[in-house]
């Protein structure tokens, strides 16, 4: 009998057919897959130490400006408020105005008893003149006095010597007129001087008065002055130039002395990064920072190290940590660093830059400093201080 060809009869290993040779193993594909994940781990972790060693970075930061709040120096009712929300002002510019009547008043009184006082000063001036002119009627009086009486003790010794024990040319009659006469005009000499006296003290009364009275116009000057002042306070000013915030002032309103009506926001911004303590060794004034502002992606702006505040943000807080305690934890400290942008980038973003935008800042360490490696500079600093 023929043998049988069916397939049922054919062994189960040359069944098999072998393997494509371009098909890996699946072992094979598990190792690849692992080691391209590895291979991004290194690359990832590589990246992140370099970045490390040779940046320093902070989201801590924000877009910071001068805000010049704006109130009133006096009390008054709003009568016109002559600027919008967000309008450009220069400095000098009428805000708003206050009603001037009251002040305008007070202006007026004070001018007038100033008047007043001016024409008492002046009636004051003429008395002084009168009574220096009986002043010196009374001068002319005791000079006269003095006159008749030498004429009166003269005539008073001839008689004396005409009348005596040897000789009786004159009466005894004629020696005591004499003698009366001579007594008289002492007498009457006393009398002009203390006439003469009490003029020269009118005099000096007077001169007091009208003394007192120009002090008093004085005092009147300045109270005008300041009336004046507070007139003037009734506009209200824009005290730099920027551009108006936070305005909270309306017609009708009554204000108060230091109320705040509105905020005047300067153009000039500027950058504060607040970078732990431990990323300040390689900072130095002068490095250059790259920034990226929220409010402007995609946009890299450019800035430099300015300045490092004096203290860190701790420091400066309304209740600063109290570390002597028992329940002590190390927190690593922040401290303000001071960013200022190229003029360029202020100039291209004025307006889009305001104080409280979110900013990073990045920083390459060992870049040059003011004209001096930042590693030349932090070593001569340590040693500055070593010594």
């Amino acid at each position: 009998m023929a043998e049988s060809h069916s397939p049922a009869a054919v062994p189960p290993s040359a069944a098999q057919a072998p393997a494509a040779p371009g098909k890996a193993p699946p072992n094979r594909r598990v190792l690849v897959v692992v080691a391209l994940i590895a291979l991004a781990a290194l690359g990832a972790g590589g990246r992140m130490w370099y970045r490390s060693s040779h940046f320093v970075e902070t989201e801590n930061a924000y877009v910071t400006g001068r805000v010049h709040p704006v109130s009133s120096r006096v009390a008054g009712v709003v009568t016109r408020v002559l600027v919008d929300d967000n309008q450009v002002v220069r400095a000098g510019d009428v805000l708003a105005e206050l009603d001037p009547a009251d002040h305008r008043v007070r202006v007026e009184q004070i001018e007038a008893q100033i008047a007043s006082v001016e024409q008492q000063i002046a009636q004051a001036g003429a008395q002084v003149a009168q009574v220096k002119a009986q002043a010196a009627a009374a001068g002319a009086q005791v000079r006269q006095a003095e006159a008749q009486l030498v004429r009166a003790r003269q005539d008073a010794e001839r008689y004396g010597q005409l009348y005596s024990d040897t000789m009786k040319a004159v009466s005894k009659a004629e020696v005591d007129a004499a003698s009366a006469a001579r007594a008289a005009a002492t007498a009457d000499v006393a009398a002009r001087r203390d006439s003469a006296a009490a003029a020269q003290a009118q005099v000096a009364a007077a001169d007091a008065g009208r003394e007192v009275l120009q002090a008093q116009v004085k005092v009147l000057q300045a109270q005008l002055k300041d009336a004046r002042q507070q007139l003037a306070y009734n506009q209200i000013v824009a005290p730099v130039p920027g551009r108006v915030g936070r305005r909270g002032v309306e017609v009708g309103a009554r204000v108060q002395p230091g109320q705040l009506l509105l905020a005047v926001v300067e153009e000039e911004v500027w950058v504060t990064a607040n970078f732990k303590e431990t990323q300040l060794a390689g900072l130095a004034p002068g490095q250059q920072v790259k920034l990226e502002v929220d409010a402007l992606p995609g946009k890299h702006l450019v800035g430099r190290v300015h300045s490092f505040a004096p203290a860190s943000g701790n420091q400066f807080a309304l209740l600063p940590a109290d570390n002597a305690t028992g329940n002590f934890t190390k927190i690593v400290q922040r401290v303000p660093v001071k960013i200022v942008l190229d003029p360029r980038d202020v100039k291209q973003y004025a307006g889009r830059l305001v104080p409280g935008m979110s900013v990073v800042a990045e920083v390459e360490l060992g870049q040059e400093a003011a004209g001096k490696p930042a590693a030349t500079r932090t070593a001569a600093l340590v040693q500055g201080t070593a010594r």
